[in-house]
């Protein structure tokens, strides 16, 4: 609960907190791995939170996996997990929220998924108020996200710094997500090629080319 983790983290010196919604995989561990260094204790929560899925998106059908998560989270050495009910997180209709700027919420991810970064943007600053930590780590995989975050605590005032690490892969360049079991076979193959793409474009690019058609 709330105010147990409250009372257990008062006297638990500094806090790094990963904040995830759960099914679990190696680009999540690693960020458990790197919080060590960034405080006393290590806080994950999982929640998957209803407030930042599209009405036709996949808010019912996300891959909760909470006993394997509760057993890899174990083995990376987390301290504390924190998995609250939506009941608790949300105990009435959520009426305040924490609306990004347009200059970062309009444009590449935000676009395709209006409203998806106010959800985002309110939960965790939700938790940020539950787990008061000193250190949050996010992936760069979403980097608009960590973009989003960042600025919120920056102009919130929040004494909180929000720590980006590098994305995991797997061999054949595919970024690590929860999603990526909605894969089938045949988008699973065709999925590394944007990685490969964008390898291209910035070798390209360093080596002076600046057209692309």
């Amino acid at each position: 609960s709330i105010s147990s983790l409250k009372s257990v983290l008062s006297a638990s010196g500094r806090v790094a907190f990963v904040p995830t919604m759960g099914n679990l995989h190696d680009g999540h561990l690693s960020l458990m791995r790197t919080a060590r260094a960034h405080g006393d204790v290590v806080v994950s929560s999982i929640f998957v939170n209803r407030l930042q899925f599209g009405p036709n998106e996949d808010f019912d059908r996300y891959p909760r996996t909470f006993q394997d998560d509760c057993a890899k989270l174990e083995s990376a050495n987390v301290d504390h997990l924190f998995a609250p009910a939506e009941t608790e997180l949300y105990p009435q209709p959520q009426n305040f929220f924490i609306q990004p700027s347009p200059k970062y919420d309009a444009i590449l991810e935000g676009a395709c998924r209006p409203g998806h970064f106010t959800g985002v943007a309110t939960v965790v600053a939700k938790l940020f108020n539950i787990v008061r930590p000193g250190a949050a780590l996010f992936g760069k995989k979403d980097y608009q996200q960590l973009m989003i975050l960042r600025n919120m605590v920056l102009e919130l005032n929040m004494p909180i710094r929000v720590l980006g690490c590098g994305t995991i892969r797997e061999p054949d360049g595919l970024a690590l997500s929860s999603r990526n079991a909605y894969l089938d076979a045949e988008q699973r193959a065709e999925a590394p090629r944007l990685y490969a793409v964008l390898c291209e474009i910035v070798q390209r690019i360093g080596a002076g080319e600046t057209c692309f058609e």
